[in-house]
């Protein structure tokens, strides 16, 4: 799954009241336009006190969540493999750019503010994170793709059977840590709900696989809410399972699965802008992974039209894929798509109402970046303007 943005600090800043019309004094004299005056100086230092503390806010948690970053990294590079053992260049290779590390930065907010012992809650951050780190790899292999993070992906510079390995050993680190994690935090549930996990983020990827002979709309929600929210919801689940507020699985389970497949929704408009940070645009359909984009493309045809489409892509061969890829642009696809994701974030933000105030706080940065990636598919989404229906 293509990482999109990185983490960013947002200071907003307030605008300084406007000083009012000139001359607007009343009869009441130069006593009453002065205290106007000192009003206006007033409200003007105000603003630019309100200013200088939310700029002041946005380097401070600029500061912090640096600090945070750092903290997670060195914990990681701690338990990779050490120079001179096996896989220790390809896991130095891979980590030397860590991403965003959003999952395990839920998951210490979430430990904070439930007062989850901190070295507990570090070690099932780190897990999460070591967990979809493993995914990366191995769904590079998958998919083909030779980048990650601006980088050689670990199968392209290494080779795949070392990508496999490697993936492989960071599954058993991340059951190592979340062992730990249980241990120290006395909740034996941990490994059992990672498993969990592990398993709905499998079953999704090889219904991709399936998926490659066509597939319905639901098909492909399934397919992206099992790859995608398994590892956001684990975060949380098992910071609140520590803080025996493990009745709030279902509803965390709930909101990452609409979250996850407006995200995923997202980043395949994106593919179809080529800002998705594949190699090309259109990439998907041309490897024939499935895409919301697609999906809904192949909902409108009518019937000489679809079976020529389902020929064609159930062929996997290349010739023809301009043509198809331009039917898809001017289609229409891309704007309904874009509002099937809308109402799923819609769909989102009303999940969210019934979690408990604790999770609903720490989850809105993650809502508000996620949303920031939707709309900015939808921002970078030019829609040409629509030709004869395919059909």
């Amino acid at each position: 799954m293509t990482e999109v943005v990185p983490f960013s600090t947002v200071s907003h800043q307030d605008d300084e009241p406007s000083v009012g019309h000139k001359g607007a004094r009343s009869q009441r004299g130069t006593s009453a336009g002065t205290k106007a005056n000192e009003g206006q100086h007033s409200a003007s230092a105000h603003a630019r006190a309100t200013h200088a503390r939310s700029t002041h806010s946005g380097s401070t948690h600029a500061r912090s969540d640096g600090q945070t970053s750092a903290k997670l990294h060195k914990f990681i590079v701690n338990r990779l493999p050490k120079p001179g053992e096996p896989l220790h260049e390809a896991a130095a290779h891979h980590f030397a750019v860590p991403g965003k590390m959003l999952r395990s930065k839920m998951a210490l907010q979430a430990a904070e503010m439930l007062n989850v012992d901190n070295a507990a809650a570090m070690h099932w951050a780190v897990s999460i994170e070591v967990l979809h780190n493993a995914s990366l790899v191995h769904d590079d292999i998958c998919d083909g793709d030779q980048l990650r993070r601006g980088r050689p992906a670990v199968w392209a510079k290494f080779g795949r059977d070392v990508a496999l390995t490697l993936g492989d050993w960071l599954v058993a680190l991340s059951f190592e840590l979340a062992a730990e994690a249980a241990q120290r935090s006395q909740t034996p549930m941990l490994v059992k709900m990672l498993a969990h996990h592990m398993k709905t983020t499998t079953a999704g990827e090889a219904r991709e696989f399936d998926m490659v002979r066509g597939g319905s709309w639901q098909d492909y929600l399934q397919i992206a809410a099992d790859k995608t929210a398994p590892l956001l919801t684990a975060p949380l689940e098992g910071i609140a399972l520590m803080a025996l507020h493990g009745s709030a699985a279902p509803q965390i389970g709930a909101y990452f699965r609409f979250l996850g497949n407006a995200y995923q929704i997202a980043n395949d408009i994106m593919n179809f802008g080529g800002s998705d940070g594949a190699a090309t645009s259109g990439s998907d359909l041309a490897r024939r992974a499935p895409n919301a984009v697609v999906t809904v493309f192949r909902e409108q045809l009518q019937t000489d039209s679809a079976k020529a489409f389902d020929d064609w892509y159930n062929s996997g061969c290349v010739e023809q894929l301009q043509h198809w890829q331009g039917l898809i642009m001017t289609s229409g696809a891309l704007s309904e798509t874009a509002e099937r994701m809308d109402k799923i974030l819609i769909q989102t933000k009303r999940c969210a109402t019934g979690l408990p105030p604790e999770i609903a706080e720490v989850i809105s940065p993650v809502q508000s970046l996620l949303e920031q990636v939707c709309h900015r598919a939808v921002d970078e989404l030019e829609i040409p303007e629509q030709v004869n229906n395919p059909n």
